[in-house]
Formats: C-alpha cells, structure tokens, sequence
C-alpha cells in the first residue's frame, strides 16, 4: 500500500457512508459512525461560502438524513497534495446527483490529520462548485 492509498480509501468511504445517509433513513448509531469520521476540532468552507464546524455538520447530517431520494455520489480527480507525518491534504473532484434531476459538480480539497490511535480524520474541508 502507497503512503496515500489510506487517505484515499478514506475519501471513498466516506462518500459512500454519506451517499447512504442522505438516501436512506438510519438510525442514530449510523450517524454516529459517519460523525467519527470528522475531528472534533472539523471546519468546512461549503461551496457557496458557509463557515461549519464539526456541530453545524452534525445538524446538517440530522436533518438531511434519508431526506434525498436516489442520491449519488461520483468521485474523480482523486490527487495527494502534501503527505506528513500526522495526515495529508488531498484535492478530488464531487459530483452529486439525486432522484429530483439535482446535479451539481464541485472541486474540493481536504485536510486530513491522524488521531494518537491511527485514525485518518477529516480536519478541514474547502469545497468549490465547478461552472457549467
């Protein structure tokens, strides 16, 4: 496995815990799974500029969940921008699509740090929307 693979897989799982999230209702424990994911000290710039912390993530999860019929996500571009000791930075590109006909598609560039166990966490994340 190549130094990055793991901040790779990441990303991909990720995506696919919060494509299931948003399509399908779950209980608590799923989103507290999907919560884990996320260091507590989590800031997000969305596409359209909004400042999140790791709470305004969680409120948006909650009232997102099982909430978007047909949800999909496609990820590509997947490139490693910087890997230390204690985490990477990785850009990817997001395309999402839902049952309404809702696309969008957005470059984003994530922050990774690992906790004292291992664990690869999302530290911060910039997401960008793509023009047409």
């Amino acid at each position: 496995m190549t130094d990055y693979q793991e901040y790779f897989d990441e990303v991909i799982q990720a995506h696919e815990a919060i494509e299931q999230w948003f399509a399908v209702e779950q209980d608590s424990a799923e989103l507290k799974r999907l919560l884990s994911r996320f260091s507590a000290d989590f800031s997000m710039v969305t596409p359209l500029g909004r400042a999140l912390d790791v709470a305004a993530l969680r409120a948006l999860f909650q009232a997102a969940g099982g909430k978007k019929s047909g949800f999909r996500i496609e990820l590509s571009e997947l490139r490693v921008i910087a890997l230390h000791e204690r985490g990477a930075t990785l850009s990817y590109r997001e395309q999402q699509t839902d049952a309404s006909g809702l696309h969008t598609d957005r470059r984003s560039t994530v922050v990774f740090e690992k906790n004292e166990a291992g664990q690869v966490l999302w530290r911060h994340l910039q997401e960008t929307f793509c023009q047409g």
